[in-house]
Order: C-alpha cells, then sequence, then structure tokens
C-alpha cells in the first residue's frame, strides 16, 4: 500500500497573524513505527501509542530548559491498561501495560483507539522542570480517542483553549502516516482570527491522511492561507529511551535495605528491564552487596 508523501519527523512552530495565535504541526512517522517494532504493538495500540506520542511531543516542544520533561498518563480503564508517554524536547518514549491488544473496528472502518484506551479516567500531566520542581495537572478523559483528550486537558487544566488532532495510519505492521497539529490562540487574539480557525477545523478531521499530501511547510500554507503563516523553528523528533545501568543501579538503591537484602539472601542476583525499550540490565549478587551501603534502611 502506498504511504503517500514521507516527510521527516519533526514540529513546525508556526505563527499565525504576527502573534495572534500559534500552531505546533508534528510529523512523527519514524517514531511510531519505532514504537510499534519495540513493542510489538498491535495496529490499535500503535495508533494509541502514536497519537498518545505525537500529542505529549507538542507538549514537550514548549519546555524551557534542557533538563525538563513533560510525562503524559492515561488511565481509561480500557483493554490496554495504562498508556504513557515521555518527552524530553524532542526525544520521547512510550509504553502501555498491555500493546498487544486486538480490537474490532468501528462501525466506520476505523481503529476503535477509544475502546483500546477506555474512557473513563483521568489523563495526568506531569512537568518536570528539574530541582525537584514538578507541575501536576489532571483532566477526564472524554473519549478515549487521545485528540480530544488532550483539547480538553488544555482547556480544563490549563485554561487554554485549544484545537488538537492527531493521527495514525497502520496496515500490516507498517506505520504509513503518523502526525498531529495543534492550534492555539494567544492573549489578545481578535474573534476574526478565531473564527477563521474554527472555520477551518474540518481540515484536520483526518490529519494523518492529510499529510500525506505534500511537505508540512505547503500544506500549512495551504491551511492557513489568508492568516500570515509563518514558520519560525523546526524541532526533530525521535524515539529515545533514556534507560541507562546507571539509572536501574539507582531504582535498585531506592528500594532500601530490607528489599535489597531479600534479593541478596535469594542469591540469584536482578534482571531488570526497561518499559520504554525492553533492554534488560543485570545485577549480581555482588554488585547487589555493594548498593546496599549505599541503600537508606
Amino acid at each position: 500500500m502506498d504511504n503517500g508523501f514521507r516527510q521527516p519527523d519533526e514540529i513546525l512552530h508556526i505563527d499565525l497573524g504576527n502573534g495572534q495565535a500559534r500552531v505546533l504541526l508534528c510529523t512523527s512517522t519514524e517514531m511510531v513505527q519505532a514504537c510499534r517494532d519495540i513493542h510489538g504493538a498491535s495496529a490499535v495500540a500503535a495508533a494509541a501509542l502514536g497519537r498518545l506520542m505525537t500529542g505529549t511531543a507538542m507538549m514537550g516542544v514548549m519546555l524551557k530548559g534542557d533538563e525538563e520533561s513533560v510525562t503524559v498518563t492515561l488511565k481509561g480503564g480500557g483493554p490496554m491498561g495504562t498508556l504513557m508517554a515521555v518527552a524530553n524536547h524532542g526525544d520521547l518514549r512510550a509504553c502501555a501495560d498491555d500493546p498487544t491488544v486486538e480490537m474490532p473496528a468501528r462501525a466506520d472502518g476505523k481503529l476503535d483507539v477509544g475502546g483500546a484506551v477506555g474512557h473513563e479516567g483521568r489523563m495526568t500531566v506531569v512537568r518536570d522542570l528539574g530541582g525537584g520542581k514538578q507541575y501536576i495537572g489532571q483532566s477526564e478523559i472524554v473519549s478515549g480517542e487521545i485528540a480530544m483528550d488532550f483539547a480538553n486537558y488544555f482547556t480544563v487544566s490549563e485554561q487554554q483553549p485549544s484545537l488538537v488532532a492527531l493521527g495514525v495510519r497502520v496496515h500490516d505492521g507498517l506505520v504509513l502516516q503518523a502526525g498531529g497539529i495543534l492550534i492555539q490562540p494567544l492573549p489578545g487574539c481578535p474573534e476574526e482570527m478565531i473564527d477563521q480557525l474554527e472555520l477551518r477545523s474540518p481540515l484536520f478531521a483526518d490529519i494523518s491522511r492529510e499529510l500525506t499530501f505534500g511537505p508540512p511547510e505547503q500544506l500549512a500554507e495551504e491551511w492557513f492561507r489568508g492568516l500570515e503563516p509563518r514558520i519560525l523553528e523546526r524541532t526533530p523528533v525521535r524515539y529515545r529511551c533514556s534507560c541507562s545501568r546507571e539509572r536501574m543501579e539507582k531504582a535498585l538503591i531506592s528500594l532500601g535495605r530490607r528489599d535489597l537484602q531479600s534479593l541478596i539472601d535469594e542469591d540469584r542476583g536482578a534482571e531488570l528491564s526497561c518499559h520504554f525499550c525492553h533492554r534488560k540490565h543485570f545485577f549480581t549478587t555482588e554488585q547487589l552487596r555493594e548498593m546496599l551501603e549505599k541503600a537508606e534502611r
């Protein structure tokens, strides 16, 4: 099956009306493919994780400091269980309790992402600002289709009306196209601009299909013609896990002396597997004994 026009994974930062509104336009096909391959995800799970990562990526590029990160968690009560995505600027990683879930297609033939995620629960957003500072926001999951849930979060938790569209096209294990768009009026945005954005909102109903028709710069020019679109910046995005042996060691030390001693007494060492990339790290009993000296009682 033809996957149309392929573009590099990146986010375009677009200004409208000389500061009246901002647009983030994300292409994320390769990133979502990497996630699907790592987790062996079913089509519906790949679509769900891809939408979540794309939305989280657009949140991530709003961060200021290099060490800041944002974590978005969905607990909707569906068969996929908890979904989580983490963004550190352009680096993304994601996981789900069960990424192999299969679901019947919806009546319109589309993947039932809402059924897989569930729609009775909460979206939680944690912004880690470094130095132990965190901002935590929550909102109700309203559909489980994820784009509407992001829009609801921005409106309810951040008092920022937003249009969000997210999409992933998958066929036979291949991610044909993935991407999303976030549109936000800025303070002082005139009603005329808001009316124009609302009129154009149907253009983004099937954003992954729209992105097959040409380069994002060209599409943005067409979608926002007459609104003075101007590309300010480009941010590459990719699937990249930040796990390391050092981080796994810190996780073991954080268990405390009692739990570490139990592992030592079993004399089989410890193997930790990363939820995001499935990389395994093994620690011998002797290494656990060394950690015991660093652990709190």
